[in-house]
C-alpha cells in the first residue's frame, strides 16, 4: 500500500541528452511507475510557511567522462543495490526527488580520477562540470552542482574552480577525503583552499574509503564504506583542524559527507590530545581556540541515520551547520524529511534550517 502522504503529480518533460548514473539503485520507497504516475509528498508546513528542502549530497555520472577511464571504467560504479549500468533520466530524477518531498539537490560527481594524467583528470573535470552547468541551467529550481576538480595537480584545480563559479555558476567543488593519501592540508593545495575562499564557495569532502586499511576491511559488512567513508572524512577534517588551516583561511567553507564522520561522535578527544602528548603536536602551530570549536565552522549533512544521531551532531556543531544530505541515489536515506521533523529537541528555526535554509543561504540557492 502507498504512504498515504504520497499523492500524484504530473511526470516532468525529458531533458535532451542528459543522463543521471543510477548507481544501481532499486529504491524501497514505492514508486508509481507501475501506474504510470509519479508521486509526491506534501510539502511541510513550520511556522505557517512552507518549508524549502535541499539535498546537498546526491550523485551523477556522465558516460563520457567515464568513458575516459579506460579500462579503468567499470570500477567506477559502486557495487550497490540493483543494476550498476542502469542510468536514470532527468524526469525520473525528479520524480524521485519529489517523492521525498526534496525541493533541489546540490549534485556532485565523486572523485575517480584522481590517478590519472593531466590531460585526461582535466578532461574528466570539464565533460563533468560542462555537464552540471547545462542540467543546472535547464533546471535551474530543482539542481545545483559542486565543480569536479583535477586536485592532483593544484595549479589546474584552481583554474577549474573559478571557472566553474564564474562561468558554469556552480557552488563550489566536491572533493575527497585526500588526494591517494596526500592531505589537503598539505601547502600543496593551500591554493585551492585559498581561491574557495576567495570566491566565498564551498568545497564538499565526500571520503573515498581509506585505502591503507583495505586488508583489514575485507570480508562481510561492505567495512570498506561502513567504516572506511566516515573514517576517511575523520581524518581529513582532523588534519584540517590541527594543523590550522582554519585559522589560516577563516572564511573557508567546508562540508563534510556522512555527518562528518566520526568526528561528532569523540571531538572532545580532540582536546586532551597535546596535554597528553605534547611530543607528538607542533609547538610552531598554536590554534586560537580548542579543536573541538572548529567543529562550529564546519558544515556537515544529516546522513546519520536515527533521529537520537541527529540530535546528538546539532548539539556537538551547531543545528545551523547542518543540511539535508542523502546519498541519492544510493538508498541510504530515502526519507530525509521525516528524519529532520522526528529528530527531538530541535527548535522551528532549527528544522527550517536543516531542510533547507542553511544551504539556501550558505550556497545561494535559488529555490
Amino acid at each position: 500500500m502507498l504512504k498515504n502522504w504520497l499523492i500524484p503529480q504530473g511526470a516532468g518533460n525529458p531533458i535532451g541528452g542528459l543522463q543521471f548514473c543510477g548507481c544501481g539503485l532499486r529504491t524501497m520507497m514505492p514508486t508509481g511507475d507501475e501506474a504510470g504516475i509519479s508521486l509526491r509528498r506534501p510539502p511541510v508546513m513550520i511556522k505557517g510557511k512552507r518549508a524549502r528542502t535541499v539535498d546537498v549530497h546526491a550523485h551523477c555520472f556522465f558516460q563520457s567522462a567515464i568513458d575516459l577511464m579506460g579500462d579503468e571504467a567499470p570500477s567506477v560504479i559502486p557495487p550497490v543495490k540493483g543494476v550498476p549500468e542502469h542510468f536514470i533520466d532527468i524526469p525520473s530524477r525528479l520524480s524521485a526527488m519529489d517523492r521525498m518531498g526534496i525541493d533541489m539537490q546540490v549534485l556532485s560527481i565523486n572523485p575517480f580520477w584522481y590517478r590519472k594524467d593531466r590531460d585526461t583528470a582535466e578532461a574528466i573535470c570539464r565533460i563533468n562540470n560542462e555537464g552540471l552547468a547545462e542540467l543546472c541551467a535547464r533546471e535551474p529550481n530543482r539542481f545545483a552542482g559542486f565543480a569536479s576538480l583535477a586536485m592532483q595537480f593544484p595549479d589546474l584545480a584552481v583554474q577549474q574552480l573559478e571557472e566553474a563559479v564564474r562561468k558554469f555558476g556552480l557552488k563550489g567543488a566536491a572533493i575527497g577525503g585526500s588526494v591517494l593519501g596526500r592531505d589537503f592540508c598539505h601547502p600543496e593545495f593551500h591554493p585551492v583552499l585559498a581561491k574557495a575562499e576567495e570566491l566565498g564557495v564551498m568545497l564538499f569532502i565526500h571520503p573515498q574509503s581509506t585505502p591503507e586499511l583495505q586488508h583489514r576491511f575485507k570480508g562481510n559488512g561492505w567495512l570498506a564504506n561502513t567504516i572506511g567513508n566516515p573514517l576517511d572524512t575523520t581524518i581529513a577534517l582532523e588534519k584540517l583542524i590541527f594543523e590550522g588551516i582554519f585559522d589560516q583561511y577563516p572564511k573557508l567553507k567546508v562540508l563534510a559527507a556522512h555527518g562528518g564522520g566520526f568526528l561528532g561522535s569523540y571531538a572532545p578527544r580532540m582536546d586532551r590530545s597535546c596535554f597528553v602528548s605534547p611530543k607528538n603536536c607542533n609547538p610552531d602551530i598554536v590554534l586560537r581556540k580548542k579543536p573541538s570549536e572548529y567543529m562550529r565552522q564546519i558544515y556537515v549533512d544529516s546522513l546519520v541515520f536515527t533521529p537520537e544521531a541527529l540530535r546528538h551532531l546539532a548539539a556537538e556543531v551547531g543545528a545551523g551547520q547542518i543540511m539535508i544530505g542523502t546519498d541519492h541515489p544510493i538508498p541510504w536515506e530515502e526519507d530525509p524529511v521525516t528524519h529532520v521533523m522526528s529528530t527531538p529537541e530541535l527548535s522551528d528555526d532549527d528544522r527550517l534550517g536543516i531542510l533547507g535554509e542553511n544551504a539556501i543561504k550558505v550556497l545561494g540557492l535559488n529555490v
